[in-house]
């Protein structure tokens, strides 16, 4: 199963890194900005659950991205406090999507929480501490 849910396009913000985990999605609606994965054989551990790892890393962009673009023009934030706790698990084919709540955006700091979605199931719940930077619109980087 390699389909992608209704709505979600390719994320549209990459690195290398990301890249190396991905295929990302994105899907923008009156939620706010999701982020979604299709778990492959790559992504899988010794037991054939998803890696914690690259759970943590849809959980770091998910957070942030949320954050960023909950105003327009996005704003800029560096990682500064992740924690999160591992509920469930995700198995090969399984789509892995977030759902964020921002707490509260401020002049230095953004708090944000989401949770890691299989099938309506909660399988991640975490939570971020984003830096702002002073010069915070995209164009500036």
């Amino acid at each position: 199963m390699t389909e992608v849910p209704a709505g979600f396009q390719p994320l549209f913000r990459t690195s290398p890194f990301l890249d190396a985990l991905g295929p990302f999605y994105c899907r923008q609606d009156a939620n706010g900005l999701s982020i979604g994965l299709r778990i492959a054989p790559r992504h899988v551990n010794a037991r054939g659950l998803a890696h914690g790892g690259l759970l943590l890393t849809l959980c770091d962009i998910a957070l942030g991205y949320a954050a960023a673009h909950s105003q327009d023009p996005p704003l800029v934030f560096t990682t500064a406090h992740i924690s999160a706790d591992f509920a469930g698990s995700a198995r090969v084919g399984d789509w892995v999507e977030s759902r964020a709540d921002i707490q509260r955006i401020g002049g230095r700091l953004a708090f944000v929480n989401l949770y890691l979605v299989v099938n309506s199931t909660q399988i991640v719940r975490a939570s971020g501490l984003y830096l702002r930077h002073a010069d915070s619109t995209s164009e500036s980087r």
